[in-house]
C-alpha cells in the first residue's frame, strides 16, 4: 500500500471524507513529523500546482485537529502553528524565524502543578519556551 492509499485509508476510518484536497494537504503533513502555520502549507499546496483556497486549508486543518491527526499550537495571540506529531511533548518557539521545535516530554521536568479548580484533572501540560537571537554585543 502506497503513502496516498494509506492516508486515504486513515482519513476514512476516521469518518474524514478524503476530498482530493484533503489528501493533498494530508500528503504533506502527515506522512512525516513537521511544524508549519496554515499560510506555509497553503504556499506549499500553491506551488506544487494545487488549486485549493486559504479557506479549505483552514477548514481542512481544524477538521484534522478535531480527528487528532495534528495538534495546533498557538505560540502567540495572533499565530497558530500545526504540528503533526500528536504525542505528549514541548516546544521552542524562535520568534525571529517562525521556527518550532520539538523538546521530548523527558527533557523537560515540572515539578509541581498549581491547584487546579474542584472537579477536575490534569489532560496534560505543553510549554512553548520563546526565544530570540541575542542582541549584539
Amino acid at each position: 500500500m502506497d503513502v496516498r492509499d494509506r492516508i486515504t485509508a486513515r482519513l476514512t476510518e476516521l469518518g474524514i471524507r478524503p476530498t482530493s484536497q484533503r489528501v493533498q494537504i494530508a500528503l504533506l503533513v502527515l506522512d512525516r513529523p513537521c511544524h508549519f502555520s496554515a499560510d506555509q502549507l497553503l504556499g506549499t499546496l500553491r506551488r506544487n500546482g494545487a488549486r485549493v483556497s486559504k479557506a479549505t486549508v483552514y477548514n481542512t486543518l481544524n477538521l484534522f485537529s478535531r480527528h487528532g491527526l495534528i495538534r495546533e499550537i498557538a505560540v502567540d495571540p495572533e499565530r497558530l502553528m500545526y504540528d503533526s506529531t500528536t504525542n505528549s511533548h514541548h516546544h521552542v518557539y524562535n520568534v525571529a524565524t517562525g521556527e518550532l521545535f520539538d523538546i521530548g516530554a523527558q527533557e523537560l521536568r515540572i515539578g509541581k502543578l498549581p491547584a487546579l479548580p474542584r472537579a477536575t484533572e490534569a489532560e496534560s501540560v505543553e510549554v512553548i519556551v520563546k526565544v530570540r537571537p541575542k542582541p549584539a554585543g
